[in-house]
């Protein structure tokens, strides 16, 4: 049977979960973790919760997954000692640093891969299996059939979400919190730009909304896709939403009717939608929060506060009591691993009634307020004698008291406190290369000889004459998002092209890098690979990454610190991209009938945002003004990259000999979090 994961955001959600009937909680600490708003455990609560889980047979599922940098990592460490310590079941983790980390200082701790990994096809699944992790938390946005072919093609566990809200980018792709206010999505502070209201050219608001997610009409069918556990949003909800959720998946887990009505009140947005696991991905996916929806929470918590009133006797136990003359009676308590014995008073001779044994397990059953239930009831007792109510209560309570801290005591991971180890550091170069990343054939215009050239996957695909002009300085961009359904095309396609003389190619997800190896192509990391520390980008130089881009969401001085075993470089020039989308935001009722592949989203403020199309398999949200460096003191980077999406020959030229002759650029820019960083 699949686990329901619920989440903790607090000890209230935390007890609504286990009491309401999930298997597993997951739960943040006071370390770096994608909710950093909530409230959260301390390192005592963290203890307190781990020991109440596991008394009542619940896992605990510790979130790492942010993106940290080289100073943190030291807190990092230290944090996890103390998840370690807690006897936490797993930690999830998006940075390759962190997963490092704990693989060193804590090799028997699970990996759990987090959604902002953005694990959407095989190759990925695949990748990460290999490097020690257990479980893999699938993107929200795959298909039924696309989830089966994952779970199919890995050993490791597949988690997928199930109920709660849904990210309108595709996890761990998202940076427009971070560029607008520098509260990343990626460090866990995401402000939710997304819900303020964005209308696209057919007139729909809220355009960048979309409803929560529910999935629970089908869990049987993803559990035959080899989903292993149904994973609920919302850490940034209260303990009536955790009730609700985790009963109304308990009963369609079951096979019982569940009141989608009551799951609609508590939290919704508009209603709920299945779009991403069906493949309906049209206008009805998109909803916002009414005031409606206000209202009718307001009236369905009161009822719901009942679901998670009382503890939940969960655990099956063993009874046995003896009552023999002359001699202490005991009574055990086992739960088929730990077993708990205590003695009590003398039994006495029975003036009336003599204690009996249906008499004795109507005593000794009463558990609630415990984990415990009786299942089965041994009793041995001499006849004519009998205890008083006290005394059978007395060894009642102690049993259960000594079992529950028997199954409460930490079940610490062993730890070793380890620095990383030394990495040959790559001399700065005295000339640094351009990188060139061009959108469209048309855009090229007459670059110096020694810039390389990168064109998208599609492009090389339709001009194949364009491998013969540039020879060995060419590079085929992979898309960044290659869906399940899409990943044996693209495979066959940079195959073609391999055949035809494309040796190098820039990734932009691990399962990417994973193709390119599978090919004989050598991977080039691009900034999707949201490489933030020195560490990461260590370790993806151990799976064969030839060079790396940064993350835009690095500091100068992040940038300047950066110990490097391999080259890299920064992302200099481009308009970056804000949000990647499976659900496009700009489709009408006719879907993309009439859509040039470049439409608007426009804010509260009339500005117009350019949402571009990537071959009708994903979109992206561009910032308003591109990113420029030129006039910034820089690294001594091996490359510097420009990225070209809607701008003509002329602007890609005009940029590009801005940054080279130090020219002040007759367009608007931003610095982007360059100087500013993110929190």
């Amino acid at each position: 049977m699949p686990e329901i994961l619920a989440p903790a955001g607090g000890p209230e959600q935390l007890a609504a979960a286990v009491r309401s009937g999930a298997d597993a909680v997951y739960l943040g600490t006071n370390t770096l973790n994608a909710r950093r708003s909530a409230k959260n455990f301390n390192d005592e609560e963290l203890f307190e919760a781990v020991a109440y889980c596991h008394a009542y047979g619940v896992k605990v599922y510790v979130t790492l997954n942010t993106l940290v940098s080289d100073r943190e990592l030291a807190d990092v460490q230290k944090g996890l000692k103390t998840i370690a310590a807690s006897g936490a079941d797993a930690v999830i983790v998006q940075d390759l640093a962190v997963a490092a980390l704990v693989k060193r200082c804590c090799p028997t701790m699970p990996l759990h891969a987090s959604t902002q990994m953005s694990i959407h096809n095989a190759n990925g699944a695949k990748a990460l299996e290999r490097m020690g992790f257990s479980r893999i938390v699938t993107a929200r946005e795959l298909t039924l059939h696309e989830i089966s072919e994952i779970a199919n093609s890995v050993n490791c566990e597949i988690e997928a979400f199930v109920h709660g809200a849904h990210c309108m980018s595709v996890s761990g792709m998202c940076y427009f919190s971070a560029l607008l206010g520098s509260r990343s999505g990626n460090r866990g502070l995401c402000a939710q730009p997304c819900r303020l209201d964005f209308k696209n050219e057919h007139g729909r608001n809220f355009a960048l909304s979309l409803k929560d997610m529910s999935l629970l009409s089908h869990l049987d069918d993803m559990a035959k896709a080899g989903v292993t556990s149904f994973k609920i949003e919302g850490r940034m909800k209260r303990p009536e939403y955790v009730a609700a959720a985790v009963n109304a998946c308990k009963a369609a887990l079951n096979g019982e009717q569940y009141d989608i009505e009551t799951l609609k009140n508590v939290f919704s947005r508009s209603g709920f939608t299945d779009g991403y696991l069906t493949g309906k991905r049209d206008v009805t996916m998109f909803g916002y929060r009414t005031k409606e929806d206000v209202t009718a929470m307001q009236t369905a918590f009161g009822k719901l506060a009942e679901l998670y009133r009382a503890e939940r006797q969960c655990v099956p136990v063993k009874a046995r009591f003896t009552m023999r003359k002359d001699t202490p009676c005991s009574f055990t308590l086992s739960d088929g691993e730990y077993t708990a014995t205590v003695t009590g008073d003398v039994p006495q001779a029975a003036l009336n009634r003599p204690l009996d044994k249906e008499n004795a397990f109507r005593s000794l059953a009463k558990l609630g307020g415990t984990p415990f239930y009786v299942t089965e009831f041994d009793c041995t007792m001499d006849d004519g004698l009998m205890l008083p109510a006290s005394s059978l209560n007395a060894v009642r309570r102690s049993a259960a008291e000594q079992l529950y801290t028997k199954r409460s005591a930490p079940k610490a991971h062993r730890f070793f406190d380890q620095i990383p180890p030394d990495k040959d550091v790559l001399d700065k170069p005295f000339k640094t290369a351009l990188r060139l990343h061009f959108t469209s054939a048309e855009q090229l215009f007459n670059a110096p000889k020694d810039c390389e050239i990168v064109l998208p996957l599609a492009v090389l695909d339709k001009h194949p004459d364009l491998i013969g002009q540039y020879e060995d300085r060419l590079l085929v961009q992979i898309p960044t998002l290659v869906w399940q359904e899409n990943e044996a095309s693209v495979t066959q396609t940079l195959q073609k092209l391999y055949d035809m003389g494309v040796t190098e190619a820039v990734c932009d997800n691990i399962g990417a890098v994973e193709m390119c190896k599978k090919i004989g192509m050598t991977p080039h990391g691009g900034s999707g690979l949201n490489i933030f520390n020195s560490d990461s980008l260590s370790k993806y130089a151990d799976i064969g990454l030839f060079d790396a881009c940064l993350s835009f969401e690095m500091s100068d001085k992040q940038c300047f610190a950066i110990r490097n075993e391999i080259p890299v470089g920064i992302l200099v020039y481009g308009k970056l991209p804000l949000m990647r989308f499976r659900a496009c935001p700009v489709k009408g009722l006719n879907g993309c009938a009439g859509c040039n592949g470049k439409r608007t989203l426009t804010d509260r403020k009339g500005e117009s945002f350019t949402v571009q199309c990537e071959n009708k398999k994903y979109s992206t949200l561009l910032n308003l003004v591109p990113l420029y460096l030129g006039d910034c003191d820089l690294p001594k980077t091996d490359f510097v990259s420009f990225v070209f999406t809607t701008e003509t020959k002329e602007e890609c030229k005009e940029a590009m000999e801005a940054f080279l002759y130090k020219k002040y650029p007759p367009f608007k820019r931003t610095t982007g979090l360059y100087k500013r960083g993110v929190l």
